[in-house]
This record gives structure tokens, C-alpha cells and sequence, in this order.
């Protein structure tokens, strides 16, 4: 996992990880829930875009609350 540069300051994400039709996703907290989007769920455009903003260090967590939600592949705790 990479650490995602909260540029904002106020971001949920502390990590992440790119695949080529894939992002996960790390999350702050005590049990650091971690979540897998593909190009199923939520789509390749939104991985896509999820990608984009994760590598810019900016808006990640805002994009997941306000386009993607619950719409994740899997998720797991650390």
C-alpha cells in the first residue's frame, strides 16, 4: 500500500493501492477497514477516476462518499 498524501488535511483515506482495473482503498480507524473497487463494481470509470484523484492526493475520500458509497467488490479489516 501506498500513502495517500491527504493533501486537504481532512481525508478518511491513509492508503492506497493501484491495479490496472483496480484501486484499494485504506481507511483511518482502530480496525483500518480496507476496500477493493474493480472494474465491476463500481465501474472502470469511477476506478478510473478514483485512481486519478488518489495519485493527485486530493478529493479520494470525497469522490467514494459523494459517486461510489457502497458500491465496492469486497472489503476487509487489517
Amino acid at each position: 500500500m501506498q500513502r495517500y498524501h491527504n493533501l486537504s488535511g481532512h481525508s478518511g483515506v491513509v492508503a492506497y493501492e493501484l491495479g490496472d482495473d483496480t484501486i484499494t482503498v485504506q481507511f483511518a480507524g482502530d480496525d483500518s477497514p480496507c476496500y477493493l473497487y474493480d472494474a465491476h463494481k463500481p465501474g472502470l470509470q469511477a476506478v478510473r477516476e478514483m485512481q486519478r484523484l488518489a495519485k493527485a492526493g486530493r478529493g479520494l475520500s470525497t469522490y467514494i462518499s459523494q459517486h461510489v458509497r457502497d458500491n465496492y467488490a469486497r472489503h476487509w479489516t487489517r
